[in-house]
């Protein structure tokens, strides 16, 4: 169901423009602080502009066409895109080149994708880690009569898509440069695994040596007449070690924009890049029954409102002298209060930090932004799906 379709979502938006809409909202609700997204957004910007490298900030995280235009008019020079559907959405969006950074498989996804290439030429990257992969976007292409720009991966330690070795991306390059339909932009080295590393130090230390094999895979292939234009990699997680490698001409940061539970821990102690909560479900209390013996109350936010990824949700600008949150079932949610604390009265309102902000975002149709206590704007998230 669309954002526009969505009834509740509609009773909400009555309240824009109000200074008590704050109080008024039905819950559970999903909701952006638009000082701290717009701080953080801002921040990074600025941050990318003197480390001299760019950004090209991961749509996954937001799937949202408003705020991705507001990373673009930061100055971000495209976007990423985990799934076709973002790619469609943030290419009609218009906000900079858009990299597909997943492979696209099977037949009806193709045809997606065909029909995206053909309609907005020129705004597209997709990448390829196979000579089949290779050989399906250069048919899709051909199909279209204009070149497709790609970038081949290397698994930077994952493993879970690209190329192994150095000889498998020089025949990867090969094959694209065979394939008249494409045009090699550069290199995707994304290490996902690495942007939750607890200790700052090893994490910086692991960046810097999938950062290391790449630069001996690139020279390789410069030295062999390969052009790479584009290495594409980082995350939220890595900003400081990922630049600090000199190898990276952008960074796919996605998270930042929000933050979470997860990068809360991660990036505690990095006050060169500290980003401010923007995102959190706005929850309320539905039951009180012998809280005194319980020792909580209930929430009506569950595991339909909020990720279940560790460490959980946290109540927002909270800590332990408030409580903590707990899981209760698919729709309700248990605030565990500390010894002594009075209860809150039944329909008091609770908002909560997400443990993980991506797949928190993808359970709701809509943003609810608010600037202080008013409710500002409605923002659809418009990306959802595959």
């Amino acid at each position: 169901m669309s954002a526009a379709a969505d009834p509740r979502t509609a009773r909400n938006a009555r309240w824009l423009g109000r200074s008590d809409a704050w109080q008024q909202l039905e819950t559970p609700a999903l909701c952006i602080d638009l000082a701290a997204l717009e701080y953080n957004i801002e921040h990074l910007a600025r941050w990318a502009r003197g480390a001299g490298v760019g950004l090209r900030p991961h749509v996954k995280t937001h799937k949202c066409q408003a705020i991705a235009r507001l990373q673009r008019a930061a100055g971000a020079l495209g976007v990423c895109a985990a799934t076709l559907a973002e790619a469609e959405q943030m290419v009609v969006a218009e906000v900079g080149s858009v990299l597909l950074t997943s492979p696209v498989v099977g037949a009806a996804k193709l045809q997606r994708l065909q029909a995206l290439h053909a309609a907005r030429p020129g705004q597209l990257l997709a990448v390829v880690d196979t000579p089949a992969a290779v050989a399906e976007l250069a048919a899709l292409a051909a199909s279209t009569g204009r070149p497709l720009g790609v970038l081949l991966e290397h698994h930077a330690g994952q493993r879970r898509s690209g190329c192994e070795t150095r000889a498998e991306l020089g025949e990867l390059a090969a094959a694209v440069a065979r394939s008249p339909q494409l045009v090699l932009r550069g290199v995707q080295h994304y290490f996902g695994h690495l942007q939750h590393v607890a200790d700052p130090a090893q994490r910086r230390t692991q960046v810097l040596a999938a950062a290391a094999e790449l630069r001996d895979h690139l020279a390789a292939l410069r030295a062999e007449g390969v052009a790479l234009e584009i290495v594409s990699g980082g995350g939220t997680g890595t900003l400081l070690a990922a630049a600090e490698a000199g190898v990276y001409t952008e960074l796919q940061a996605g998270s930042y924009v929000f933050m979470d539970a997860q990068y809360e821990d991660v990036l505690g102690e990095d006050t060169m890049l500290e980003f401010h909560p923007a995102l959190y479900v706005a929850a309320r209390v539905t039951s009180v029954q012998s809280a005194a013996a319980r020792g909580c109350v209930t929430l009506d936010a569950g595991q339909k409102a909020l990720s279940i990824d560790p460490p959980g949700p946290r109540l927002r600008g909270g800590g332990a002298a408030r409580g903590s949150y707990a899981f209760f079932g698919d729709e309700h949610g248990r605030w565990l209060l500390p010894a002594g604390a009075p209860v809150p009265a039944r329909g008091a309102r609770v908002d909560l930090t997400p443990g993980h902000c991506d797949p928190t975002v993808v359970l709701h149709d809509a943003y609810h932004v608010f600037r202080g206590g008013e409710l500002v704007a409605i923002w659809p998230v418009d990306a959802r799906g595959y």
